[in-house]
Order: structure tokens, then sequence, then C-alpha cells
């Protein structure tokens, strides 16, 4: 079954519109009008009807919906899982000199990263970003940099190649949400070079989602080094080398300015400067 058909059918039965599908997806409605008369050709069932101006599930529709919910729930707490063992090395060092103390890390995109910490709902924020864009009410402290890479499937044209960014430009993107400072960085790169806004195919709030989209081939991608090195060693993506553009991304961790932190929230900060790559 392909599942990105399943997803966008999945997108278009909880909103209930193609139309609202399409602006939540980035996706035209043509598109995904199309993805949608193929996946229900592969099963041989109908999943949509016309209903009035809208459309309706069909039963088997309904039916199918139950099961991708459940399926793209599991995907959900996948990638929250991932998200979190990469913080494990140090959430299993903190939570044994800390067994008390309850910890909970989310993961969001950078902005609303900073607007959690702003509003007071999280202790500290590790966010990935240029320096000037960090709010003067906050404390940034950087704690390493990381290359950013255009990434695509190792059966892309420009897999492992060296090219223009006015070409690369040119190719499809999958990024991740408004909001997301990778993306920011690759719009603001686009208007220094004078090149064209990269087309955005897909567009995901999740890292893994964005990730499997390139390696299906949907897409280019522009994304830190440390999201997607293990998948370029395995042979899963490639990098494309773009002349003249070499970019390095600045981790740090934010704290509200002028306010001291709790010895608990203090420990984790120095495990952080201790395991930078943890």
């Amino acid at each position: 079954m392909n599942l990105h058909a399943l997803r966008l059918f999945h997108v278009i039965a909880e909103t209930g519109s193609v139309t609202r599908a399409s602006e939540l997806l980035n996706i035209s409605q043509p598109a995904i009008s199309a993805q949608i008369r193929k996946l229900e050709k592969e099963l041989g069932l109908p999943l949509l009807k016309a209903q009035g101006r809208g459309i309706a599930l069909t039963d088997v529709g309904d039916k199918l919906f139950t099961y991708s919910r459940r399926l793209f729930a599991v995907e959900q707490q996948i990638e929250q899982f991932l998200q979190d063992y990469k913080m494990g090395e140090l959430g299993h060092i903190f939570k044994s000199q800390y067994e008390h103390v309850e910890m909970s890390i989310n993961t969001t995109n950078s902005t609303d990263a900073l607007k959690q910490l702003l509003n007071l709902e999280v202790d500290l924020a590790i966010y990935g970003g240029l320096p000037e864009t960090y709010p003067e009410s906050v404390h940034a402290e950087e704690m390493f940099r990381d290359e950013l890479w255009f990434v695509v499937s190792p059966k892309h044209r420009y897999a492992g190649q060296r090219v223009s960014l006015h070409d690369m430009v040119r190719e499809p993107f999958v990024m991740r949400e408004i909001g997301s400072s990778t993306r920011e960085r690759f719009m603001a790169l686009c208007r220094t070079y004078n090149a064209q806004a990269p087309r955005i195919a897909l567009q995901f709030n999740g890292l893994n989602e964005t990730v499997q989209a390139v390696i299906a081939g949907y897409g280019a991608s522009f994304v830190s080094a440390l999201v997607v090195r293990e998948y370029v060693e395995r042979g899963l993506l490639s990098r494309v080398f773009v002349d003249g553009v070499d970019l390095m991304n600045t981790i740090s961790v934010y704290t509200r300015k002028n306010e001291p932190l709790s010895p608990a929230v203090q420990r984790f900060v120095d495990l952080i400067r201790e395991h930078p790559h943890g």
C-alpha cells in the first residue's frame, strides 16, 4: 500500500476537506486528488464520495480511517520515542542522581520552543539557530555547532553530485513546518544568493516524517547533519554538495535571563555541557 497516499487520505478524512488538506500539507488539490484516485485503484475500493459541495467517506473509507488513525498515532509515538532516545544518555544520568525529580521532554520546532520558555511552560529550551535570532529576554549558551546538509534519495540525479544553488532550488523540497529554524535558514540562504524560493512539495511537523519522505524520493531537504548522518552512512540518503554553501547550525541551551535555575535544572544544564552530543 502507498503510505504517502494513505497519509493524504487520512488528512482529508480528518479535516473533511480536500481544500483544507491541501492547505495543511502544502500540496495542490489536483495532486492530492490524483493520489487518492491511485490509492482507490490500488485497493479496488472507493474511499470518498461526493456529498453536496463537499466530500464524505464511504463505508470502507470510514473503516480505513479508523485504522489510519491508529497507524499514524503509533508513528507519532515512534517519532517521539526516537527524539526522547537522543536525550536518553542525559536523561538516564540525570535520573540516576535525581530519581525523585520529574523530567518531561517536549519535541517541537525552534519558534515554539522559545515561546514555551518565554511563557514559563518549560525551564529550558535546546535550540538550533543563528545567534542574531535569540530574543533579548533569554540567555543562550552555545554548546556545539552542526553542519547543514542538502540530502536526496540515492536514486536522485543529484545524489553525490556538486551543483549550483540555483539548480538545487529548482527541485521539489520536503521541509519542516513554518517556525523551523532550518527552514528559515534555507529561505535566508536563497535571499542572500538571489535564488528563487524553493518549491515546498511536502511539509511535515516531524523530523522523522520529513526524512522518510526524502528517502521515498518525494524531494530534497535541507537539514541538520546530526539528523541524517546515519542515513547517509547507511546509503538510505545521499548528500548534494552545493557550490559556495557551507553553513553551520549553532545548537544552544536557552534559559530565561536573570532567573536563577533550580538545582536540578542547573545540574541538567551541566550534564549537557559535559555530554554535548548525548
